[in-house]
């Protein structure tokens, strides 16, 4: 049985999507699946037995349609998976026809569309007047209803549509309402290979890595660092913190992305001036980028008493940084925004306070310095929430189900 993973991004490229798809992949490849992937020209993969990794295309535009056009007909597979994000594709519409392509090459095989994120789709008026032009002639080959603008044929021609939270279900129930019934929630699992405790021992070589004392408190980020993680809020309050509760140490596990994200590019260093400027970077740890695969992170997380994501955008079940922290059962602080999945429950399985509140972030978080019991109530929240939301063999077993694909093989 061969399942064909299409992602622009993928490793060695540092983002949050080609861990995602990376991870994907290799639980696909455990279940006795042959994997092939279709991915940019550098990403070569990380040499992963039962992977074939496809990296040939360049820009996945217009003018590479012919080159994927080929590789589909060549690769004849049983299910297709595209792993979607605006951003990852340079915002062009190219890749939005491929399951119209696809179902006249192969009518039967199953064709699902994986939303990394609901917010950034194609933008065809950032591409040229040619390249507009031939978008308006492709719609006119695929059939002009139901072809949306952003999403082009994605919704319409794909039989499974798999979201990763609620709020991005809305999304695209918004843009096309005829895609609900076709809409399947699987949260993504860890990103990060999770090392096993060993009563203790985990902790121990973590610190021992980290250069971090026996009684000190570790408060841990996990994830990429770029201007939506709302990292400027976690200094502040920990400057906050460090005044009243000087044995704590703050440690951020993840560097700069790839993508092109607005702001990233500087946003790391800009933070690591922050830092400076608050006069709170000799108790900072910057770890930088890691390795997914290998259980360096996973050791850094046993290493820390808890977790805070003050993201901007508010937490939801498609944060992969989270269910990576959730793993490993870290008492949390994150922040609400407008949509909350129903599985956080404030006070059971993780803090809530609204993003950007410096204040409420450094309470909570002193709350959890001075409360072991606190602490402990939080983590038998979060490993329920990780094992009822969180598990490899479930995603994979519903990813499965949705391209209808027996995988005993």
């Amino acid at each position: 049985m061969k399942i064909l993973v299409i992602s622009a991004s993928y490793p060695p490229a540092h983002s949050g999507e080609a861990t995602n798809t990376l991870f994907l992949c290799r639980h696909l490849a455990m279940q006795g699946i042959d994997v092939h992937v279709l991915t940019t020209r550098q990403n070569w993969g990380m040499k992963d037995l039962h992977i074939t990794v496809h990296p040939i295309m360049d820009a996945w535009s217009w003018g590479e349609m012919p080159r994927l056009v080929a590789f589909l007909r060549g690769s004849a597979p049983d299910a297709v998976i595209l792993m979607y994000l605006g951003l990852m594709y340079h915002y062009h519409p190219m890749i939005t026809f491929v399951p119209a392509i696809a179902k006249r090459m192969f009518p039967r095989v199953p064709f699902v569309t994986r939303y990394e994120n609901a917010f950034v789709g194609a933008d065809p008026s950032r591409t040229s007047v040619m390249s507009r032009v031939f978008r308006k002639l492709m719609v006119c080959w695929a059939g002009t209803k139901d072809v949306a603008y952003s999403s082009g044929t994605l919704l319409r021609d794909s039989d499974h549509v798999i979201v990763l939270c609620e709020r991005h279900r809305a999304m695209v129930v918004e843009e096309w309402p005829a895609v609900s019934g076709k809409t399947v929630l699987i949260p993504p699992p860890p990103n990060i290979s999770v090392s096993p405790s060993h009563n203790g021992e985990a902790r121990r070589r973590g610190r021992e890595k980290l250069d971090i004392e026996k009684d000190e408190f570790v408060i841990a980020f996990l994830g990429y660092l770029y201007p939506l993680k709302g990292i400027d809020t976690l200094l502040a309050a920990f400057s906050q913190v460090r005044q009243q509760r000087p044995g704590v140490r703050l440690v951020f596990i993840g560097g700069k992305i790839e993508l092109d994200v607005p702001g990233g590019e500087t946003y790391y260093d800009k933070m690591r001036d922050l830092a400076r400027e608050l006069g709170i970077d000799d108790r900072i740890i910057w770890t930088g980028s890691f390795r997914p695969e290998e259980e360096e992170a996973s050791l850094y997380l046993h290493a820390s008493d808890i977790g805070v994501l003050p993201f901007i955008e508010g937490i939801q079940l498609n944060n992969s940084s989270f269910s990576s922290m959730a793993a490993h059962g870290l008492p949390m602080i994150v922040t609400q925004g407008r949509v909350l999945d129903p599985p956080f429950v404030h006070g059971e399985n993780v803090f809530l306070c609204e993003p950007k509140d410096v204040n409420m972030v450094a309470h909570l978080i002193m709350q959890l310095i001075d409360q072991r019991a606190l602490r402990d109530h939080l983590r038998v929240g979060i490993e329920r929430f990780a094992h009822e939301w969180f598990a490899w063999d479930n995603a994979v077993a519903r990813t499965l189900e949705v391209l209808k694909v027996n995988s005993t093989v």
